[in-house]
């Protein structure tokens, strides 16, 4: 079968696509990010929880929030047949970014000896930096998985979804003559 240009999009493609997918993880976590530090100022300030049982409560609500955002906002093209399998992994990588960030909360609370509620803050962003990055690898790679496009056999037509990208190439294509 013959490789076109619309069914293999060319790098810059692929980063703008990347680019628009980057934001709306941003804008997800950043919702959850929110709520985290609400839950966590909360727990630390009105409930006087110690930092770590209260980022640990923060971060549970949170990954409760974003997980809704990833579903059925910035992920809900995304093969959704095997809903078990998709909560699972993404409880998994999610409780592995909350120890990220609970490490580093931990390790200036207890090591560097940062306990104010600012410098807990500071730390908190810090860890939460890193899960983020971590997160967002672990969603887009082995969570959220694309659905799998069947291949057409030898001499038969392109699928759906290798007709509609072919389809939006020729509409982006006339659309940049007509400028």
């Amino acid at each position: 079968m013959a490789t076109t240009t619309a069914s293999n999009p060319s790098l810059a493609q692929k980063l703008r696509g990347l680019s628009g997918e980057v934001v709306k993880f941003a804008i997800v976590g950043l919702s959850g990010v929110v709520v985290n530090f609400a839950v966590f100022w909360i727990c630390i300030n009105g409930l006087h929880l110690a930092s770590l049982r209260s980022n640990i409560a923060a971060t549970l609500v949170a990954i409760a929030t974003n997980y809704l955002g990833y579903r059925y906002w910035l992920y809900r093209d995304r093969d959704a047949a095997s809903r078990k399998r998709e909560i699972t992994l993404f409880l998994l990588f999610s409780g592995a970014g909350m120890l990220i960030e609970t490490g580093v909360l931990g390790f200036s609370v207890y090591v560097l000896g940062l306990d104010s509620h600012f410098e807990q803050l500071a730390a908190k962003v810090a860890g939460l930096a890193v899960a983020t990055v971590f997160r967002f690898v672990s969603y887009r790679t082995w969570v959220f998985t694309a659905v799998p496009e069947p291949e057409a056999a030898e001499g038969e037509a392109p699928g759906l979804v290798a007709q509609a990208e072919l389809m939006l190439a020729t509409e982006e294509i006339r659309y940049a003559k007509a400028e």
